[in-house]
Parts: C-alpha cells; structure tokens; sequence
C-alpha cells in the first residue's frame, strides 16, 4: 500500500507568517526510521510535507483507484506549522480531500490540544483531575487553589511553558511569561506531589493497554518534567516499565485511561498521563493525541516491554488506522 509520512520540516510552505509558530517538530531520524519501518512492512513510501503544497503531492502520489476508493494512507506525523490548534490543521485538510490517515481527527485532537477542554471534560465525566483555574493576567484570583501549583500554556504540548511556583509573586509572573511569550491563557492547577505514570493507548474499538510507564525521579529535587529536560542539556529523568505499581491501581489507571480515550474523541493511539499522590489516589493530567515515536518515547518504551519492535508498532499503527476507515486489516 501507499503510504505518504507527513510531518512539517521545512515551514516556509505558507501564504504569510502570521500567528503562533508551532515549538514542535519530529526530528528527521525518527521521520526516516518510521519510512523504513513501512518499507520493512511491504509499504511503498514518500515524505511529504504538511503544508499549503500538501494536497496537490499527495494526489500524484495515491491517486483514486476505480469507483474513487483510496489508493493509499497517510501516516500523519504533522504537529503543524503555526496558527490555533495547529494539530488539527492536516487532518482537516485530509478529511476535506477524502485522504484516509493514522490518528485522532480534528475534533479528538482540538480537544485534547486545549488542556482546560480536556480537564473539563475529564471532570464532568467523574474522573479525577487536578484543581485548576484559567488566568489571562498574573493578578487575577487563584480562588481555593492551594500551593504549590503547575502552570503552563493553554494550548501548548510536549511540556512547553511548564513551571512550578510556589507562592503569589512567582504565579504572577509565570502567567505573565506565559501570557507575553505563548499568546494564550495560562492553565494554572494545583501540583500532585507524587508519581508521574503514562499510559500508552493503541486501537479503537478495542483498545489495546500497553504495560504503564513511570518517570523515575529519583532524588531530584523539582519533580516534574520540563521542555528543557526533553531537549537542552538538563538530563530527562529515566523511565520504569512496566511501572512498579499493585495491580489494583494498575488497573484502574487502565480503565480512567480507556474512558478518557473515547472522552477526548481520540483514535488509533494516544498517551494519557497521571499523577499519583501519597495516598495512592490517581489525577489524570493531560492526554497526548500525538504521542511521540522516537526511540526515547514513553510510547516506544511501553511498546516494546508490550512485545512490538519498532517496526511492528508503526505497522500496527497503519493496520489500526485501515481497519477503522475500512473494516479489516491491511493483511
């Protein structure tokens, strides 16, 4: 089958440079190990990128096959170029050209993109999450919000913006910080002293679980992971899995996970990740529709204690993605 990677590298495939530039970006090797994978699975390849040239590409290369059935996939690795909800910008465009792809829709990513949506949904739906208040302006009230306390971008991912501040005059200037160099609200929600597990989600229907990551934090004094911990110099804590944990609680990170799955409208596969306090009580933090792939990822991680290479889990990511769109798997 034709499967076409799409990812955003070079960005200056737009009309004007106007609105938030996008953090986020897959790095080429990990763009380039996911192609072979799909070579290694029979599947003929081409990188494309998802921008304004994207549509007129992917017609020469999968054109309709007879009575306009698609003639191939995309495998999407887009996290946008700039703009609201810049995770959503390729799948509309897919789904208005009838493109099939891997991955959440426009609506399962918008929603888990705005973390104040997510939260209230979360919330609504009787799961546990942390407190949490939205504050455009560093004076604004924190109302019975107690410190310490998380803040961090709106719509941001991939822990950009995060800090931890523990008093009045620390909160005002990270949401003023936020504010200035983000342009969006601050989310602001009380801090889970505790363990940090992910749970990684692959299928639909029927949702596979695979085995639970935990953030080793170790000694450290601050315990949460930052954006410079992913990508500067400032070591990223080591990961456990399977996480350490009794099975009963196991097993109902498993089950808050599944639910906030179908909650958030996500598909194929996504990453929701939890604290857990000192009494052994779980609070869902987020959930990640475009969980990463590289060869550091929790996702990977969880996959490979799960029994999947690397190059079985973006075969099985397709197969997820054909078996939705079409009812059966590719094979």
């Amino acid at each position: 089958m034709r499967v076409a990677i799409v990812w955003n590298f070079d960005t200056r495939g737009v009309i004007n440079r106007f609105g938030q530039p996008c953090p986020e970006a897959y790095g080429r090797e990990t763009i380039e190990s996911v192609a072979a994978a799909l070579q290694e699975g029979g599947h003929d390849t081409l990188l494309c990128e998802g921008d304004k040239s994207m549509l007129a590409t992917l017609e020469r290369f999968m054109a309709p096959e007879c009575q306009a059935r698609p003639s191939g996939l995309v495998f999407n690795m887009a996290y946008g170029i700039q703009g609201e909800c810049r995770l959503t910008h390729v799948p509309a465009m897919l789904e208005m050209a009838g493109v099939p792809y891997t991955g959440s829709g426009p609506l399962g990513h918008g929603l888990a993109l705005d973390k104040v949506i997510t939260k209230t949904l979360i919330r609504d739906s009787g799961l546990p999450t942390p407190n949490f208040r939205v504050m455009r302006h560093g004076t604004d009230s924190t109302g019975e919000l107690r410190f310490p306390l998380i803040v961090k971008p709106r719509h941001e991912s991939d822990s950009c913006g995060v800090q931890l501040v523990n008093d009045p005059a620390q909160l005002r200037q990270a949401v003023e910080v936020i504010v200035t160099q983000f342009a969006q609200d601050a989310l602001v929600e009380e801090y889970i002293e505790g363990r940090e597990i992910w749970v990684a989600l692959l299928g639909n229907k029927e949702l596979e679980v695979l085995p639970l990551v935990e953030q080793d934090f170790g000694h450290r004094e601050t315990r949460i992971v930052t954006w410079e911990a992913k990508h500067m110099v400032v070591a990223a804590p080591p990961k456990i899995c399977p996480a350490e944990i009794g099975s009963s609680l196991a097993a109902v990170l498993r089950e808050i996970s599944v639910e906030t799955f179908g909650i958030c409208q996500c598909r194929d596969y996504a990453r929701v990740d939890f604290r857990i306090d000192d009494f052994g009580q779980p609070f869902v933090l987020e959930i990640n529709t475009m969980p990463g792939l590289g060869t550091t990822s929790a996702y990977l991680s969880a996959a490979t204690t799960a029994g999947y290479s690397s190059s079985n889990l973006i075969n099985r990511i397709v197969d997820v993605a054909h078996r939705r769109y079409f009812g059966i798997g590719i094979r």
